[in-house]
């Protein structure tokens, strides 16, 4: 038996409960909520189980805009956290820009918590470099075969061509304090 079927308190307070265990956009908020109807319809034996599915759907967009109208999600302060995490973690800001698109963030959004910096992507080089060893963080000689390699490993992360030789000429010292930095902002 499915119970009965998600109301707008039910849908409430399961979007509470999903909000105290993951950051969310409106978009995914709204997925997860859209599931959880489905899953009931999927479940439920009523006949009139496909009118209260409906009626839920309905419910689950007042819920998400009441929400994010009390400021419990945020779409922007989502985006500009996690483009934060993700430039610590060594992602370019093509990657940081697809992997926020996918969380739902609009663009104009987007645009704003990546601004074209290119320091920032030097510094997000420099962490990708740490994380796969290229550049100066390798071992061994660069042989061209190597560097060609290493071009290719962040031609495919979606770094600049500037900002994959910037990363790999950088000096190891210079290097660190980046990564220092990124770590202690």
């Amino acid at each position: 038996m499915a119970g009965p079927p998600p109301d707008d308190a039910a849908l409430h307070e399961a979007a509470l409960a999903y909000l105290a265990r993951y950051a969310a956009t409106r978009a995914t908020l709204t997925r997860a909520l859209l599931r959880r109807v489905d899953r009931w319809e999927r479940t439920a034996e009523a006949p009139e189980a496909a009118s209260a599915a409906q009626a839920a759907r309905a419910a689950v967009q007042s819920v998400v805009a009441r929400l994010a109208a009390a400021g419990a999600v945020d779409d922007t302060g989502f985006a500009a956290q996690r483009a934060g995490r993700l430039r610590r973690a060594g992602r370019s800001r093509r990657a940081a820009e697809a992997h926020l698109a996918a969380r739902g963030v609009d663009e104009m959004t987007r645009e704003a918590v990546l601004p074209e910096d290119a320091a920032a992507e030097r510094e997000a080089a420099v962490a990708f470099a740490r994380r796969r060893r290229l550049g100066p963080f390798r071992r061994g000689d660069a042989s061209p075969e190597t560097r060609r390699r290493e071009l290719a490993a962040f031609a495919r992360a979606g770094f600049t061509k500037a900002a994959a030789h910037a990363a790999l000429a950088i000096p190891v010292e210079e290097a660190e304090a980046i990564l220092r930095r990124l770590r202690n902002p």
